[in-house]
């Protein structure tokens, strides 16, 4: 089959818009009646904010209503006493709380704070550490080729929680604290 080249063909039949005939409706009519409406509604409304009260209605005569008698008024009671004495004897009152003594753990915690695969990468992280006012140390494993960022030992996980916490609040993140592997 031969390749066709649509492109010397040549333009096809033009087509001409067709002239469209001007609508019968005039914007000016719709613009007038919104005008009237708007004035018939402003007549309403100034009507009605000038329209006399109302007349009150006579009242018509009645035969003489029997009263009932008045029920005999009851004294009222005094209010009763409060029974509680919290207010008085609450702050003389003292406390006992007894804490829970804290254990040290045997295994010491650490704290990692990052692992990177260039010595570059891991003293960067261990600088911005240092401006936090906290020590870090930068370990290789044998076997491995990455360096990791690492706090501690702590003594405390309590210790190593604020110190998560002071990094957390200078945005860097993540740390992880785990027992130290022996």
């Amino acid at each position: 089959m031969a390749n066709r080249d649509y492109v010397r063909r040549g333009k096809g039949t033009s087509r001409r818009p067709s002239k469209k005939k001007p609508s019968g409706k005039k914007p000016w009519r719709s613009g007038l009646l919104a005008i009237v409406l708007a004035g018939a509604f402003g007549y309403g409304l100034y009507t009605l904010s000038n329209d006399p009260e109302p007349p009150k209605p006579k009242p018509v005569a009645t035969k003489p209503a029997v009263k009932p008698k008045p029920k005999p008024a009851k004294p009222i009671p005094p209010p009763p006493e409060e029974k509680w004495d919290y207010v008085e004897t609450l702050p003389n009152r003292e406390v006992e709380v007894k804490a829970k003594e804290q254990v040290a753990s045997e295994i010491p915690y650490i704290m990692q704070c990052g692992a990177y695969k260039t010595l570059a990468q891991a003293e960067a992280r261990k600088l911005d550490i240092a401006f936090q006012g906290i020590s870090s140390t930068i370990r290789k494993k044998e076997n491995s080729s990455w360096f990791r960022i690492v706090l501690g030992p702590y003594k405390w996980k309590r210790d190593a929680e604020r110190d998560k916490h002071k990094l957390q609040r200078a945005k860097i993140e993540p740390c992880a604290i785990w027992k130290e592997a022996q």
